[in-house]
């Protein structure tokens, strides 16, 4: 295929799992009917950001993957024709936990999941305290409508990550996740803050010569301490901004993207095939110094 309507859904969540889960259908549906192949859901879409305290109920929030969630997303997918990009907090063991995200192809098949690799521990993200890091590796999904690789969150700060993902052949590159500000922060700080996310997010869409779409979720939560910037963004494989939502808005939206652009864009700024593979074994020490 030469173009694929990608759905991002930009929502709000509650305290209540079913609720979350149950809002989050109604919007692929819409996605759908809009004309959405590809619909991708914000990080952790089926609760509140539990990750600003340590506490150890929150565990029970966890599923297996596939699990209940999937059963319930692929059944949609099937009937809706759509691939579904699910953002979950994965039970794989007693114990042991994973913030994870599982694709669901559009004949409603699960194709698998990816487990975040990185994993923030700042005040109100204290994500070390639920989620093992990943140990599936970098992944790509070969779905009906494009090749994607799916990252999470915290992976977005890292182009290792999305070179590598790209290296695998994603068509598209997708990013659930979940960061906003602390609404005691004045606002140059909070525009620092999204401008940050942003650019980096673009500049991997350049430095790769492929599409990124970015989805984050939006609304007060952490009773009001958080106000999850929502901002969800989707650009082409030059990092030219197709769509922009809003900081505070839910919004399901769907955007064309040009899958051929990336040959072109490749050929005439060849990033990838300049690159001095020869010359980059230092990237994989922690520092380059003498210990």
């Amino acid at each position: 295929m030469s173009k694929v309507k990608v759905g991002m859904v930009q929502m709000t969540c509650t305290a209540n799992k079913q609720e979350n889960l149950d809002k989050a259908i109604a919007q692929v549906r819409e996605a759908a009917a809009k004309g959405a192949q590809i619909v991708c859901l914000q990080e952790l879409f089926t609760s509140l950001y539990f990750c600003d305290v340590e506490d150890y109920d929150n565990f029970d929030l966890a599923e297996k993957i596939p699990g209940p969630s999937t059963d319930a997303l692929q059944t949609v997918a099937k009937e809706l024709g759509v691939v579904i990009i699910a953002s979950l907090f994965e039970k794989r063991a007693e114990g042991l936990y994973h913030n994870t995200t599982a694709v669901l192809d559009a004949d409603g098949s699960y194709l698998g999941k990816y487990r975040k690799m990185h994993i923030p521990d700042d005040p109100a993200y204290y994500e070390k305290f639920y989620f093992t890091p990943g140990d599936l590796g970098y992944k790509v999904f070969k779905t009906k409508f494009a090749t994607i690789g799916i990252l999470i969150c915290w992976d977005q700060w890292y182009p290792e990550a999305s070179r590598i993902t790209a290296l695998m052949g994603a068509d598209i590159m997708f990013y659930p996740t979940a960061i906003g500000w602390d609404t005691t922060q004045d606002e140059e700080t909070n525009e620092d803050q999204y401008n940050a996310w942003q650019t980096i997010q673009r500049s991997h869409s350049v430095a790769n010569g492929l599409p990124v779409i970015s989805v984050n979720r939006v609304g007060f939560e952490q009773e009001g301490r958080m106000k999850f910037w929502g901002g969800s963004f989707a650009t082409n494989a030059q990092g030219k901004l197709l769509y922009l939502a809003s900081h505070d808005k839910e919004e399901t939206t769907v955007v064309d993207i040009d899958l051929k652009q990336s040959d072109y864009i490749r050929k005439h700024w060849p990033f990838l095939r300049d690159r001095r593979i020869d010359s980059y074994q230092p990237i994989t020490k922690r520092y380059i110094d003498e210990d």
